[in-house]
């Protein structure tokens, strides 16, 4: 399990904080355009996901806080996994497809895709500094809050926090006139 040298494990415990955090955007952000590989090593863009609300979560089998968090992001896309939302766990593992297939085994993870950042794009585009790192994206491909560390991702208090940014992605898009353009954006941190 070799890990990329731009990118660290962050430190902490899936579930240790009992405070969650989403930073959220002032203004959503376009995403660049993401190849990677699915399980069936079919090239995969970003932009596949359009229409849908993406939980993107960056991460690999060698990150210590990404392997405890990692089930219950599967939880999490058996609970609210749909047509209109997925969990997307993009690992970064260079050591290719057959470490994630075996990872995956090994938890016995049955409701997340696999997929694998075969092209080395995802930590400089995304501008990921630490993993785990999860993004918010709205149905238009662009992110709307991020969250840096681990996190028990089907707590009821995360799953609460989802849900709010998830009703609150729905009512923009309801009202036209209150959908943010692409632009520069400011961030602020906010408990849900």
């Amino acid at each position: 399990m070799t890990p990329p040298s731009e990118v660290t494990a962050l430190p902490g415990k899936a579930g240790a904080d009992k405070g969650f955090r989403f930073t959220l955007l002032d203004e959503p952000r376009p995403l660049p355009e993401l190849r990677f590989l699915d399980n069936e090593e079919y090239i995969v863009r970003l932009a596949d996901f359009r229409g849908r609300r993406v939980l993107l979560n960056i991460w690999a089998t060698w990150c210590g806080p990404c392997r405890e968090e990692m089930p219950s992001l599967d939880r999490l896309q058996a609970a609210l996994g749909s047509e209109d939302f997925v969990v997307v766990p993009l690992s970064i593992d260079l050591d290719g497809l057959a470490v994630v297939r075996e990872f995956y085994a090994e938890l016995g993870l049955e409701q997340l895709g696999i997929y694998i950042d075969e092209f080395h794009m995802a930590v400089r585009a995304l501008g990921v500094i630490g993993i785990p790192t999860t993004l918010l994206i709205d149905p238009q491909g662009r992110e709307i809050a991020r969250k840096a560390g681990p996190a028990e991702w089907d707590s009821p208090e995360v799953v609460a926090a989802i849900r709010q940014q998830l009703d609150a992605m729905a009512s923009r898009q309801r009202e036209p006139g209150l959908a943010h353009e692409a632009g520069e954006s400011r961030s602020s941190s906010v408990a849900d």
